[in-house]
């Protein structure tokens, strides 16, 4: 492949000058951890102390001597072969920019939390200084990239043992973000994670390990679902953050089941929370709860059928009539449908029609689920450990979301999927070309349908009540947003959307009523910069990117990678 170099700022008037520059601001911005950065030591975990860094400035120094790693492909002989796979000049730019952002927020923490920027200490300053130079120096360098870093051979065990370890690491972030109670504290965790995404992305590095994520999808499947049954051991039986965790995997199950509708048959769904929503009623009905309005309790496994099979009729009847409508026209059915199916829930209350739902007040009191003896509303141990009430849910959650993983990737696999995708890039053509669009297209509401019932009727014992207002169009089109912002048509995107969305405004309850405005400015920046979502193939993102040369020989170079 050529070179492909990206033109320095200045026309490369001052390129032989950026290594200096470069160099110099990551000495500083290894050595001001050391520092002091504030007087006040209630700041973002004591920043007062000299020679013992808070885990804040660890991460400043780590990502320093991540720098000095990029920096040293260009420098060091023995390094310098390796520098063909990396374009250093992008992550560096990656690295300055976010480290800028960085230091900056501190010091706007820290300028609100003490009533002025004069508690700030110089080593606050120093490193904002480190920041400004290393943006400024990598601003002078070209990106260089002869090859890429799917051209890199490893041995498979080797693969194997990086994507585990990405795998554990990422869960145990996940872990360490749902401890933090200090909203600074979380603020800053996330300022430190995009930028070492954005460097990771800037050398390569993602591309590579979605190839080897690809190459290997059972492992990683395997090594994802392993750290995720390990969580709830690293959790200390805390119930908050089991809660969260639960919600998480009920909002992530729903948002692959209506990845089918949007992302495989591209149909813009806007009432799917609908279905999860009968689910739901169907397992508070058939609980046994003392408020249930049908004498009738069959075994849970039954009612988790009876619900899915429900809400996929629901999808059948509303589909049926509004199917031969796309586009902005579907979207106005289906978000009617939603807010029909929640005033249906308020109406059939003994009054304005059968006593079925008792209208507003819902169905309190479900029981908690019992397999053969084992109440999920006890707590346990395991290897010492308190397994709690939420946990024993997420333990049922994950088993369920396994299932609708396996449902979904093999319907992406079989004919009916490339049927589905075919209607979502080019209806007409389908049609041409002998594809049942509209039968595919009801078979992709009532698949999506089937997998939110199933959902919705864990749901039910898991919030112990079931009430009409849980279902309104905003968790529909947060469920979209998710699916969108994940990257439409893939699994491990859509969970990763889901997770954001639902673990973002958990943890932004400090803001208040600001906290929506916060969340809807993020979408409207992933949206610009990243259109294509967290987690999406090659070819999604050459659509969104038809312009980016680099990116079109990019996918043709993964496109003969996986061919061979």
């Amino acid at each position: 492949m050529n070179t492909v170099l990206t033109p320095p700022l200045f026309g490369g008037r001052f390129e032989n000058r950026a290594t200096p520059v470069i160099g110099a601001g990551l000495v500083l911005l290894l050595v001001t951890p050391f520092l002091s950065w504030c007087y006040d030591r209630r700041v973002l975990g004591d920043l007062s102390v000299y020679g013992n860094p808070a885990p804040l400035q660890w991460g400043m120094f780590a990502l320093a001597l991540g720098g000095l790693a990029l920096l040293a492909l260009d420098v060091v002989p023995v390094l310098k072969r390796f520098e063909p796979y990396v374009t250093e000049g992008k992550a560096l730019r990656a690295l300055g920019i976010g480290s800028l952002v960085f230091m900056a927020a501190v010091l706007v923490i820290i300028a609100v939390t003490t009533s002025g920027l004069a508690n700030a200490d110089p080593g606050a300053w120093l490193a904002l200084v480190g920041a400004a130079l290393v943006t400024i120096g990598s601003s002078l360098a070209p990106s260089r990239a002869e090859k890429q870093l799917i051209h890199v051979r490893l041995p498979s065990w080797l693969e194997v043992l990086i994507l585990v370890v990405f795998v554990a690491g990422v869960m145990l972030l996940a872990a360490y973000a749902l401890g933090i109670t200090d909203a600074s504290r979380f603020i800053m965790l996330l300022i430190h994670v995009g930028v070492v995404m954005a460097v990771l992305a800037g050398a390569g590095l993602f591309t590579w390990l979605g190839l080897l994520a690809a190459k290997h999808s059972r492992v990683l499947m395997l090594a994802a679902f392993a750290s995720a049954f390990a969580f709830p051991l690293t959790q200390d039986g805390s119930e908050a953050n089991m809660s969260i965790a639960t919600n998480v995997l009920i909002f992530a199950a729903t948002a692959v089941g209506l990845n089918i509708v949007v992302g495989l048959a591209g149909l813009l769904d806007l009432g799917y929370i609908a279905f999860l929503g009968a689910g739901a009623y169907v397992g508070a009905i058939l609980s046994g709860s003392a408020f249930a309005t049908i004498d009738w309790t069959p075994p849970f496994f039954v009612t988790a059928i009876i619900g899915a099979v429900f809400a996929s009729i629901l999808g059948l009847i509303i589909g049926s009539p509004t199917l031969r409508v796309s586009g902005d026209y579907l979207a106005i059915v289906t978000l009617a449908f939603g807010e029909i199916f929640r005033l249906t829930m308020f109406n059939l209350d003994g009054v304005n029609g059968p006593n079925i739902t008792r209208g507003p007040n819902g169905i309190p009191a479900i029981p908690e689920l019992n397999f053969f003896g084992f109440d999920f509303g006890d707590t346990h141990t395991l290897f010492g450990i308190e397994i709690t009430r939420f946990a024993n849910y997420y333990f049922l959650l994950l088993i369920l979301m396994a299932f609708i993983i396996l449902v979904f990737t093999r319907l992406n696999a079989s004919r009916i999927g490339r049927g589905w995708v075919a209607i979502r890039e080019d209806e007409k053509a389908a049609e041409a070309m002998g594809v049942n669009v509209f039968g595919l297209k009801l078979l992709a509401f009532a698949g999506g349908a089937f997998l939110a019932g199933l959902a919705g009727t864990v749901k039910a014992h898991h919030d112990v009540s079931v009430t009409p207002d849980q279902y309104q169009f905003l968790e529909s089109a947060f469920l979209l947003a998710a699916v969108v912002l994940g990257g439409m048509g893939t699994v491990g995107g859509v969970i990763i959307g889901a997770v954001v969305l639902k673990l973002l405004p958990e943890k932004l309850r400090f803001f208040s009523e600001y906290r929506l405005l916060i969340f809807g400015l993020l979408l409207v920046l992933m949206m610009r910069f990243r259109p294509e979502g967290l987690v999406a193939s090659q070819r999604r993102k050459l659509e969104f990117h038809e312009d980016d040369q680099e990116l079109a020989d990019q996918v043709q170079e993964v496109h003969i990678e996986e061919v061979k």
